[in-house]
């Protein structure tokens, strides 16, 4: 009985292992579009993966955040100059439309039951564009100058419904809370 269960242990962890090596990080994954970026890290919650270019002769960031996300949900990604958390972020969200066509646009986060409606941000965004594939949801975008350095809040998130193209309330709790850092772009 002693040699099933070793041999049990051995097998689950050898296992184990073997996903682990196939777990998919930001270092390894590859953009469909051949989107080569320099940096990445993988956020602590959502499932969401942060990938960046910063260029240094404009202090502007290009962006790609993917998440982890059904048809039917929506995600953001923001940058908060004033300080940390959801109040004062200035977002960029992304969903899938009813026509299978994605939406992406900008929208300031004025309090904790913001109205979600596109709106402009206190920093240049350009190029935001958005794609759905294999249950993931990605935000491209140029932003800034950045102003404040390069150093900045930043708070990420992810929603399960959108009701007449506008994204509803996350969840209030678990990881939903927990979506927020400081990052260092150069």
């Amino acid at each position: 009985m002693d040699i099933i269960s070793r041999a049990i242990l051995l097998i689950s962890i050898l296992l184990y292992l073997v996903l682990l090596a196939f777990a998919q990080t930001c270092s390894n994954y590859s953009f469909p579009n051949n989107e080569a970026f320099n940096s990445c890290i993988d956020l602590s919650s959502l499932q969401a993966q942060l990938h960046w270019n910063y260029i240094a002769s404009t202090k502007n960031v290009h962006i790609a955040y993917k998440a982890q996300q059904t048809s039917t949900g929506w995600i953001a990604w923001a940058i908060n100059p004033t300080g940390k958390g959801m109040v004062g972020a200035q977002a960029l969200v992304a969903f899938q439309n009813s026509d299978g066509n994605m939406t992406a646009y900008t929208t300031p986060i004025t309090s904790y039951s913001p109205s979600m409606q596109p709106g402009n941000l206190s920093f240049k965004v350009s190029n935001i564009s958005a794609t759905y594939a294999n249950n993931e949801m990605t935000i491209f975008a140029l932003v800034g100058p950045l102003e404040n350095g390069t150093s900045v809040d930043h708070v990420w998130q992810a929603g399960n419904s959108v009701s007449d193209g506008i994204p509803q309330s996350h969840a209030l709790s678990g990881s939903n809370i927990q979506s927020m850092g400081t990052i260092q772009f150069l």
